[in-house]
């Protein structure tokens, strides 16, 4: 008897057939409940557990008997349930490989956030000094935002440094997620490490980076989305003139591994501009851009574009970066424009970190916000923009005239000392 049966009961009750039973058993589904409730023959009541000890010569029997029932589709679903009682894991929980996906049915219900810790100076140093105290702390400011995603940074370098570590890290980060009802969109960063000073691509370390990943975290049932490679459409000025062709390649060999070594979670790539989702789209389940545009009319250009290749080549499509206050695309405008164009988004991003929290960023470690229009936004309420705003009136009552003319006598009043203006004003 295999260990993992020993000293456990099974969920369901195993039908009372006779020794020389054959098909279908005569009463059909309710023969799975001890005969329609009924109480059963003691010499056949199931002992605890399926073992030749506990219950002589009934447990292998009855499994086939069960797989020759007519009612497959109940019977199997059934069987894994008794099985699944049998591991020592809690009632109901299974293995993470058997758990539905994070991946929403409908992408345009997505309401992301991209993430890393607050104090944290880049993707390496985030995991670093991964801590998931703060982790925990941070994933609860996304409840009460009601976000249901996350999109998070890993780095060659994050990984090779600490492997172990590492991986125990994302695990935690993973089920963190799956606490707090929020998928995980795992994000290659900084794939330009890939490129050897001979201009050719590593594959063996992508390769392995990419494997480990898929090992570690592929039956998390928080994983949402792999994004095989952040912007390889943008680069820093000064680079050589094959980078972006370079990045691509990556982009497109990270997308294969991915759909290689894991078959059930889709595929994306984040690209700057919506133009080279275009040009990746082959690559990819999921089509991705980032939109910073410094117009209310550019970002639903941007958007518009994007979904038209969406329905063209029939796959969906997020926006998975937005959201500046130094662009000129304030939370508020580009969000209000998502939401009209039904598209999902992840803004950039959760917390007001120290690498971008100057110009991005909803939260502060405490818990208070930047800009409360931010939140609201998020829960989709907007200002009025439209012709037919009521305008305020802040002397309705008078009270501007009364403190101005206070302000005027003590202007007027030579004797007047500093308490009294103070109180005027």
């Amino acid at each position: 008897m295999h260990p993992s049966f020993a000293n456990c009961t099974p969920k369901v009750r195993w039908p009372a057939l006779p020794p020389d039973a054959k098909g279908p058993h005569p009463k059909g589904l309710r023969a799975l409940d001890g005969a329609a409730g009924q109480a059963e023959p003691a010499a056949r009541r199931p002992r605890p557990c399926m073992s030749k000890t506990h219950y002589p010569g009934r447990s292998l029997d009855t499994l086939r008997k069960i797989f020759r029932l007519a009612w497959r589709p109940v019977a199997l679903p059934l069987l894994a349930l008794v099985l699944d009682g049998c591991t020592g894991l809690p009632p109901g929980s299974g293995s993470a490989g058997a758990m539905a996906k994070a991946t929403p049915k409908d992408f345009a219900t997505i309401r992301g956030a991209n993430y890393r810790g607050a104090t944290a100076a880049n993707t390496t140093d985030y995991w670093l000094h991964y801590s998931a105290t703060e982790t925990e702390r941070d994933l609860g400011y996304a409840g009460r935002l009601n976000l249901n995603q996350l999109r998070v940074f890993v780095n060659y370098a994050s990984w090779q440094a600490d492997k172990p570590a590492f991986r125990r890290n994302v695990v935690n980060l993973a089920q963190a997620c799956q606490r707090h009802g929020i998928g995980l969109m795992i994000t290659i960063g900084d794939t330009q490490v890939f490129i050897a000073e001979d201009r050719s691509i590593n594959v063996t370390q992508a390769r392995e980076l990419i494997t480990d990943l898929v090992a570690t975290l592929g039956r998390e049932p928080a994983l949402a989305f792999w994004d095989a490679s952040n912007e390889p459409d943008y680069n820093a000025a000064g680079s050589p003139a094959d980078q972006q062709q370079k990045r691509f390649e990556i982009a497109r060999l990270i997308a294969a591994t991915l759909h290689e070594l894991d078959k059930k979670t889709p595929v994306t790539i984040g690209v700057a501009n919506e133009r080279a989702m275009e040009t990746l789209a082959d690559a990819v389940d999921v089509l991705s851009f980032h939109n910073y545009s410094p117009t209310r009319a550019a970002i639903a250009d941007d958007i518009a574009r994007a979904k038209t290749f969406a329905t063209k080549v029939g796959k969906p499509v997020i926006d998975t970066e937005t959201g500046c206050v130094a662009r000129a695309n304030p939370y508020d405008v580009t969000l209000e424009e998502h939401t009209k164009a039904r598209v999902g988004w992840y803004i950039w991003e959760l917390m007001i970190t120290k690498r971008w929290g100057d110009v991005h960023g909803v939260f502060y470690p405490d818990g208070t916000v930047r800009d409360p229009s931010i939140p609201a936004a998020i829960f989709g309420l907007f200002r009025n923009r439209s012709d037919n705003v009521l305008l305020e009136n802040v002397n309705r009552e008078s009270w501007v005239n009364t403190d101005d003319a206070a302000a005027q006598a003590w202007l007027d009043n030579p004797a007047g000392g500093w308490k009294e203006g103070l109180a005027a004003t």
